[in-house]
């Protein structure tokens, strides 16, 4: 985290300077989104950084930033034919990269290891290695200054395409080996934001990557969007204790308030705090074993779980080929911080569906393996899918 301020506080002159500017763009500069991408240009840690706008002839648009990957926009058209923005974020790359005041995992391409590692502590090759501590305790998201932190470099070879590269060295928050890896973004013709993310090592390492989107269907993120149905195609889930850590425990959704399995409101469960799980989280924070995964192989061609808008009509679908998937209702959002368009995001506005290996599996026996060797390669897909229901 030292590391992280000190860049910071060295781009501010640069951060100030672009600022000035950009009260000299024009509105035809703007994307659909809103978003000025004069506001996302500048240096960090002496490597460009910009706003990239991927199109299709549909009409739907996404913006990224290559500073962490981020996925800073995502216009869809609603059942009236009106432009929606649904996820959150920042409309400028200061407040992305000011880890003080606007700390967030908006829209990132999360690594090296997504999600939690039980009090920053794996094995590897036998060796037991201590990671850095970020979050209650445990390591998250790749530790403090994990790739959403990070510059990617970036290529955009079409209208519908995103490169980003990222080579992270051997004992980049203390995680072995010096991992190679790319994030594709493709936005393909039927309105799907398709993903990819492949790595390789020179060292056994672990790695779990995965998209941090906040999902907001609604079109108004100034108030909780609880209303949104979810499904989750999953029998199983994994409980955490109150640290937000998986216990080890696999166990039934059946009965519980855990059972998406026929779609409905969030609303509907995410107040039950009879119900531990519920309560530790104020809402859901939670891994679910998909049924779309089976015999150590996942049907990236079945849904794997889905959020509609009885509001607007937007459906999305996700599909993946990981074996669990977190989904997380905004229970840290409310914090006053003015976000997009200056609205400030209320508690529970909007809900994540992040594509992984299960929460600590380098310390669950039995659990889908995160070890990547040498030679071998890191293969992840997550799409979501936007339709009109």
């Amino acid at each position: 985290m030292k590391g992280i301020k000190s860049s910071i506080a060295c781009i501010g002159i640069a951060l100030a300077a672009f600022t000035a500017c950009n009260s000299a763009q024009t509105e035809n500069s703007l994307t659909v989104s809103g978003l000025d991408p004069a506001a996302f240009d500048t240096t960090i840690n002496q490597k460009p950084v910009k706003l990239y706008t991927l199109k299709n002839a549909s009409g739907m648009e996404v913006c990224i930033t290559n500073f962490g990957g981020r996925v800073v926009s995502l216009v869809v058209h609603d059942k009236n034919g009106k432009s929606t923005d649904v996820v959150l974020g920042y409309d400028n790359i200061a407040q992305y990269a000011d880890t003080v005041n606007s700390p967030s995992d908006f829209g990132s391409a999360v690594g090296r290891y997504a999600n939690r590692i039980n009090k920053g502590k794996l094995t590897v090759n036998g060796k037991e290695i201590q990671l850095p501590t970020n979050n209650f305790g445990h390591c998250l998201h790749g530790g403090p200054s994990g790739w959403m932190y990070q510059v990617y470099d970036a290529s955009q070879p079409n209208d519908s395409t995103l490169l980003l590269n990222i080579t992270s060295p051997d004992g980049d928050n203390g995680f072995p080996g010096t991992v190679k890896a790319t994030t594709t973004y493709k936005l393909l013709a039927n309105n799907t934001l398709d993903i990819t993310f492949e790595a390789t090592t020179d060292k056994e390492t672990v790695v779990n990557m995965t998209n941090h989107s906040y999902f907001n269907l609604n079109g108004d993120p100034s108030r909780e969007g609880m209303n949104m149905v979810l499904y989750v195609n999953a029998d199983n889930y994994t409980p955490a204790d109150s640290t937000y850590m998986t216990t080890g425990e696999i166990k039934p959704v059946e009965g519980t308030p855990m059972d998406f399995r026929k779609p409905h409101a969030i609303s509907e469960t995410i107040g039950d705090t009879t119900f531990n799980q519920i309560k530790y989280a104020s809402g859901y924070d939670h891994n679910w074993c998909l049924n779309t995964y089976k015999d150590g192989k996942g049907d990236d061609t079945a849904v794997a779980a889905s959020l509609y808008s009885p509001e607007t009509g937007i459906l999305l679908e996700m599909f993946t080929n990981e074996p669990g998937v977190q989904v997380y209702t905004g229970n840290f959002q409310g914090t006053g911080v003015s976000c997009k368009h200056g609205i400030k995001y209320p508690k529970h506005v909007s809900v994540c569906l992040e594509s992984q290996k299960y929460p600590d599996s380098p310390n669950k026996k039995g659990w889908p393996s995160p070890y990547l060797k040498p030679g071998e390669k890191y293969y992840s897909h997550v799409a979501y899918k936007f339709s009109i229901k």
